[in-house]
């Protein structure tokens, strides 16, 4: 399967794709209509609506995003949408360390402002990298921070797909690093080759130029957007290679760390059904 026929093109988000078609390590392949990845679902038109209802039979959606940046951006048309369920579930410890406390709270940048203001310097999910290291590493310590501060989380997302009601769209705002993590993830567990995890997750590379100038187009991101180069933005393959490797060292890899997180052999079984031929 030419790997890019699993892109689906919209008019209101430019990194959407289908997880089907992917090869397995016993010969399978991973079902076309089950899982889908995205960036930002805020511009959905009509249009996009109708083919992610009537193409794929879309039921539920995976928002990663911190509660700050779903206030910032406001409800997306899928929202208003009765036979969708749209599952928030943020890849941050909400209302604590690494996320929008500061905003919550009047924070320093605000000035004590009221509780309405948000801190923008708390909201996004590449603010808390350090300035020193390779990039590759400070994008694997931020996924690392993923898996420690909301398994919860990732436990859900995964268990989400498991539905039976139709396909399920996972994103965050680019949706390449936590959605990244999360969908390559669960690839891992439907046993799904380490290349093809690492190429999916290196083909949003593909997108980048136009996910960039999407998010610049919202206050919400393009201040921070603008104050690093564009290049450290890419997804790297090496990144997700290093990033899996250390869970396999360090927690026996996904399935031994999600199953510390009370995932089960049922669900695996579940979701093995659901997302493979």
């Amino acid at each position: 399967m030419n790997a890019r026929s699993r892109w689906i093109d919209l008019d209101g988000a430019v990194n959407v794709r289908d997880l089907g078609g992917l090869p397995t390590a016993d010969g399978r392949t991973t079902r076309r209509g089950r899982v889908l990845r995205s960036d930002n679902l805020q511009d959905l038109s009509v249009s996009d609506i109708r083919i992610l209802l009537d193409d794929y039979e879309l039921k539920n959606v995976i928002d990663l995003r911190s509660d700050a940046e779903v206030r910032l951006e406001g409800p997306g048309p899928l929202t208003r949408t009765p036979s969708v369920t749209v599952h928030h579930l943020s890849l941050f410890s909400e209302g604590g360390r690494h996320t929008d406390v500061a905003a919550d709270t009047g924070g320093a940048r605000n000035g004590g402002r009221g509780s309405g203001e948000v801190d923008l310097d708390k909201v996004l999910p590449w603010q808390q990298r350090t300035e020193d290291g390779p990039e590759s590493d400070r994008s694997i310590g931020h996924y690392q921070g993923y898996l420690r501060d909301r398994a919860d989380s990732i436990v859900a997302s995964l268990r989400v797909m498991t539905r039976t009601d139709g396909a399920s769209l996972v994103h965050c705002a680019a949706g390449k690093d936590r959605t990244g993590v999360v969908c390559a993830m669960a690839l891992d567990i439907a046993g799904v080759t380490r290349e093809a995890i690492v190429a999916d997750y290196a083909q949003t590379a593909e997108r980048i130029e136009s996910i960039l100038a999407r998010l610049r187009a919202s206050d919400t991101y393009a201040a921070d957007l603008d104050s690093r180069p564009a290049d450290t933005h890419v997804p790297q393959a090496a990144t997700m290679e290093k990033f899996l490797a250390r869970v396999d060292e360090e927690h026996g890899g996904v399935q031994p760390w999600l199953a510390s997180h009370g995932w089960t052999d049922e669900d695996t079984d579940i979701l093995r059904g659901r997302l493979l031929d």
